[in-house]
């Protein structure tokens, strides 16, 4: 694995190769890696003025992979260097993923100003890897200006990723009622955009759908709210929508600070790495038996699951009492 001081110069450059072998020491969970990793992350400079970090996600089957090629595409013929972080879901039996985003994407996979990197979630919740946000920085490092992060899929969960890109944009169904009921407010609440996907299937659903969504986005978003979310409709096929999304985006990164949402997500990123330590820690300093002895008198019903855990941290230096 290359040295951090052997990758910043190549990186910086906008090689590709230096790209990739950093986003590999990045996501590695070796110790060294890591410490190397973050090595190259100090040495890189602050997020560039201009780029956008757009997160994508979307109801099963609503053509995410189809639709970023199709905004990749229209991003990249224009002269924008378009970086896609594709997050494929992890086998909670083996652990492997299928990792087959590029193949879903043929034109932007070749084209020069593109670059498409599949990472597995590796089972971290809310639809992205655990060193997504590393990998953002890297390729804003390596001279992408346009970002776009897609998830895993939609789920309650699934709000990662608003908490570390600018804008949040939910791709839905022309008929999908019932799976944005199945979404509610968790995922709602967050989307900057919403776009009905797949629009040139049923022209009169999309339009009903692209209402029922104006309706819902103005009753979640509070008055006072410096963006108002808005619906908008589109097909990845015939390129229906797609300028119009850009043009949003763009308005959206004009009336909003962006500098400060991400000073304000940085600190969240800390809380919730100071969270992931402090259980690594946990889990070292912990006695193993004493852990197997309550959790066996917690299934046995002897206490309950909240007195097991405060018996533990109280045999730990994390006692809270």
């Amino acid at each position: 694995m290359p040295s951090a001081a052997d990758l910043v110069g190549p990186l910086l450059s906008g090689q590709r190769r230096a790209l990739a072998k950093a986003i590999t020491l990045t996501e590695s969970t070796r110790l060294a890696d890591e410490q190397r990793a973050q090595e190259l992350l100090l040495q890189l400079p602050a997020s560039p003025e201009g780029s956008v970090r757009i997160g994508l996600t979307g109801v099963p089957g609503v053509g995410k992979s189809t639709f970023i090629e199709a905004l990749g595409l229209y991003l990249a013929n224009q002269g924008h260097r378009v970086a896609v972080l594709a997050v494929d879901p992890s086998s909670a039996r083996t652990g492997g993923s299928i990792m087959g985003d590029k193949t879903r994407m043929p034109q932007l996979t070749v084209h020069p100003n593109a670059f498409i990197r599949p990472s597995p979630s590796g089972g971290t919740l809310g639809g992205v890897s655990r060193r997504t946000r590393e990998t953002i920085t890297l390729c804003e490092a390596a001279g992408y200006d346009v970002i776009l992060v897609e998830t895993v899929g939609v789920g309650q969960s699934e709000t990662h990723v608003a908490a570390m890109t600018d804008l949040f944009v939910l791709l839905t169904l022309p008929n999908a009622g019932d799976e944005l009921q199945g979404i509610k407010r968790g995922i709602m609440e967050l989307a900057d955009l919403c776009v009905v996907n797949k629009a040139d299937l049923d022209p009169r659903a999309a339009t009903r759908a692209q209402t029922e969504l104006r309706t819902a986005l103005t009753l979640l978003t509070p008055h006072d709210a410096p963006w108002r979310p808005q619906a908008l409709r589109a097909s990845a096929l015939t390129g229906e929508g797609i300028a119009e999304l850009w043009a949003k985006v763009q308005e959206y990164a004009q009336s909003t600070d962006l500098t400060e949402k991400r000073r304000r997500q940085t600190a969240v990123w800390f809380d919730e790495l100071l969270r992931e330590a402090a259980w690594r820690a946990f889990q070292v300093g912990v006695n193993p038996s004493e852990l197997r002895r309550l959790r066996a008198e917690v299934q046995a019903g002897k206490i309950t699951a909240v007195q097991g855990v405060r018996a533990l941290l109280r045999e730990t230096a994390f006692a809270a009492e």
